[in-house]
């Protein structure tokens, strides 16, 4: 009979075992879905950085277009203008508009040279971003295909489970599912007087049973944790 738990335990574990590396893969395919999303995310930061960069060169040439206007204007008046006094007013003016274009002109100059190193910077980032989210897809494709693997392996490990139930008589099938429920493994070998799953020291009764000596042919049981024990010294 124990040989035949074994057996069942062997086939109870690895059925087991598939299930929770099923249950373990949506986790994992979301992991890796959310390092995607940052790659993403970190693409769209550094072209919103880009844009932000082109918005404010488009906002400097419409300044200085206003200004150049502003400019001819004053010129224009001033060709006009008879008095000394509005001649010169008109003169400061166009001195000060010439400064502002002039200073103008040095942002859109800088803004310019920010332009060309953003998309120097963006174009290498996103060479890097778009090779690591392709990494990632791969790995969810490794992911789902494993998935399938282990489903197969999975319906193969289920009916040598349920084959290796039909040798175990009744009474001990009925103790082998109550202390599976409960912790695995359920069947453990006793040395030294100690059981193999808790570890602690079992009575004599239970060590004169796992050496088959029980008046009743029970299996025996851990006094400690319930587990079912096999002598193994």
């Amino acid at each position: 009979m124990l040989e035949k738990l074994l057996i069942l335990q062997d086939r109870d574990q690895r059925q087991r075992s598939l299930e929770a590396q099923i249950k373990a893969i949506p986790a994992e395919i979301a992991a890796v879905e959310q390092k995607i999303a940052a790659e993403k995310a970190a693409i769209d930061a550094a072209r919103s950085e880009l844009k932000d960069l082109e918005t404010q060169k488009k906002l400097l040439e419409t300044e200085i277009g206003a200004a150049e206007e502003k400019l001819a204007k004053y010129r224009t008046q001033q060709s006009l203008v008879r008095k000394n006094d509005e001649f010169q007013a008109l003169g400061h003016e166009i001195e000060t508009t010439q400064q502002a274009i002039g200073d103008l002109e040095g942002k859109e100059l800088e803004i310019m040279y920010g332009i060309d190193e953003a998309k120097k910077k963006f174009a290498a980032a996103e060479a890097v971003l778009k090779a690591n989210i392709s990494g990632h897809e791969a790995r969810i494709a490794a992911h789902r295909e494993r998935a399938t693997n282990l489903a197969a392996e999975l319906q193969s490990a289920q009916t040598d489970f349920a084959a290796a139930r039909s040798p175990v008589e009744e009474p001990a099938l009925r103790l082998y599912d109550r202390v599976a429920a409960r912790q695995m493994p359920a069947v453990v070998p006793l040395r030294g007087g100690k059981c193999g799953g808790c570890h602690l020291k079992v009575s004599a009764e239970v060590e004169s049973a796992s050496r088959g000596k029980s008046a009743d042919g029970k299996l025996a049981t851990c006094d400690q944790c319930g587990r079912i024990v096999y002598w193994d010294n």
